[in-house]
């Protein structure tokens, strides 16, 4: 039987909210440290990311893996599947007001409704966006 996997991450903060800024790092890899700031949430990137842009590389990659694995258990395994997020933060809010997931799969031998509806599934069993039920969460899907 599989165990629970705890994945860590963590942030370094100096200074208030609009002028401070951080680094984020994934912990239990290693691969990665980013530099954080408001004006990177709020105005425009720049080099520096935000947990926006964090959060839009897991969906993006929970949904790619939720998807693969549906089309597989319909017979029809994925040659590729390439996945992108745009998440949308309201900084008067301050809340993320939407998740747009655009998929374009290279999938043989599927009709392009039974396509659809995994993709659709694959949205609503993906983790990522179970953890993010208060947020509208939309689904484009291409088959290549």
């Amino acid at each position: 039987m599989p165990k629970a996997l705890v994945s860590k991450a963590s942030t370094t903060w100096t200074g208030n909210l609009f002028d401070g800024s951080g680094q984020t790092r994934l912990d239990s890899s290693g691969a990665a440290t980013f530099d954080v700031n408001w004006k990177a949430r709020s105005e425009e990137h720049g080099s520096t990311t935000n947990p926006e842009e964090l959060l839009g590389a897991a969906h993006a990659t929970c949904f790619s893996m939720a998807f693969a694995n549906e089309l597989d258990g319909n017979g029809t395994p994925p040659t590729r599947v390439q996945t992108a997020a745009e998440v949308t933060f309201d900084a008067g809010g301050p809340r993320i007001s939407g998740i747009h997931l655009t998929v374009e799969a290279q999938v043989d031998g599927i009709s392009e409704d039974d396509f659809q509806r995994i993709a659709e599934a694959a949205k609503q069993g993906c983790p990522v966006s179970q953890a993010l039920t208060g947020t509208e969460i939309t689904l484009t899907a291409r088959l290549a």
